[in-house]
């Protein structure tokens, strides 16, 4: 094994808690040496990291469907990287992986890490890294298990997805129109709306910034048989609005609400909830983890279409370890157009 004792592992750490939105303040900037794997360990190089509205509730104390990061602890991301030293027969110096990196540059791991660390193979030829970041990584997977499990998508009916043109809602409208549905999107601004339409084929995308009424006016215009299939990244306004457009026996899929993460007062919960009553329809929530031993079904098939043309993936790739602060908020107004990446080293 190389001398690894030049190297220095520089790193993001949670130095406190935001309120509202995080700034650089809610940072230290670590470094430490390098470790060598231990027997059966790996040291891991990160080469891109993936930057995710999920992110912000991870920072928040309290009960939720993960631990939250610690004060003190290196800022939970997942990523891509090279195996850089390996003392384990499976891998070998060089592959490509998907893992927790966290937000640094290097990882070490011993053996009883690598599985709650989630470290597996890639394989290039299936995708870029970046698009193992984006349709055949997480939000990939939370698309596609949030639209088949939940949704259950029908050929003929109709899907609304909000944040249409990020990671996850762009997964979701390729697969809806794939499996036969009528696809509207909800996004902020012409180049947002005209890119899932005019490339990624939805069938129609509502403007929410073009004024008040747009999201109202949008669904009554290009939903006029109604909604079958909601899901929803957004919550907020975006959520009551569409509530009010549902067909009976609809489905909606809880599976972010970004307009609310940064709330300094309490989440608001949908003030139109009783269509679900009137419509028996269902809403149910998605958190990908779950789905973990079904990941490598759902990359084959996802890869596929790619590969003939009938998905696409457009991701968004800022530069440099140390713009993380900065990139983390581009979530938050809306600044990024399409899965946004924090490429850390080059590739």
């Amino acid at each position: 094994m190389s001398d690894l004792s030049h190297l220095i592992n520089h790193q993001f750490r949670l130095a406190s808690r935001p309120v509202g939105l995080p700034t650089q303040a809610n940072w230290s900037r670590t470094q430490e040496l390098v470790q060598a794997p231990p027997p059966g360990g790996l040291l891991l190089k990160t080469l891109a990291l993936s930057l995710d509205p999920a992110m912000r509730g991870w920072m928040n104390e309290g009960k939720s469907y993960i631990a939250p990061v610690a004060i003190g602890e290196v800022m939970r991301a997942g990523g891509v990287g090279q195996v850089l030293a390996s003392n384990h027969p499976q891998f070998a110096v060089g592959d490509y992986v998907s893992a927790g990196f966290g937000v640094q540059e290097y990882l070490t791991l011993g053996p009883d890490e690598l599985a709650r660390n989630g470290v597996a193979k890639i394989d290039l030829r299936l995708g870029s890294l970046t698009q193992w970041l984006n349709v055949l990584g997480m939000p990939g997977m939370t698309g596609y298990f949030g639209l088949m499990d939940v949704g259950q998508p029908q050929a003929g009916e109709t899907l609304v997805v909000s944040g249409a043109a990020g990671a996850v809602g762009q997964t979701v409208g390729q697969m809806a129109r794939i499996k036969g549905c009528r696809v509207v999107g909800i996004a902020g601004g012409p180049a947002k709306c005209d890119w899932v339409v005019g490339e990624l084929g939805f069938d129609a995308c509502i403007d929410y910034k073009a004024g008040p009424n747009a999201v109202k006016d949008g669904l009554k215009q290009h939903c006029p048989k109604g909604v079958d299939i909601y899901f929803d990244n957004v919550g907020g306004e975006i959520l009551d609005t569409v509530l009010t457009r549902i067909n009976r026996r609809a489905r909606i899929i809880i599976c972010g609400a970004i307009s609310q993460y940064n709330n300094t007062t309490p989440v608001q919960g949908p003030k139109n909830y009783l269509s679900l009553l009137v419509n028996r329809a269902r809403m149910e929530g998605i958190v990908v983890f779950d789905y973990a031993a079904r990941y490598p079904q759902a990359i084959a098939e996802m890869a596929g279409y790619l590969k003939d043309g009938r998905m696409k993936s457009k991701e968004d790739v800022v530069q440099g370890l140390d713009a993380f602060p900065d990139a983390l908020g581009k979530l938050f107004s809306g600044e990024n157009f399409g899965k946004l990446v924090l490429q850390v080293a080059p590739t």
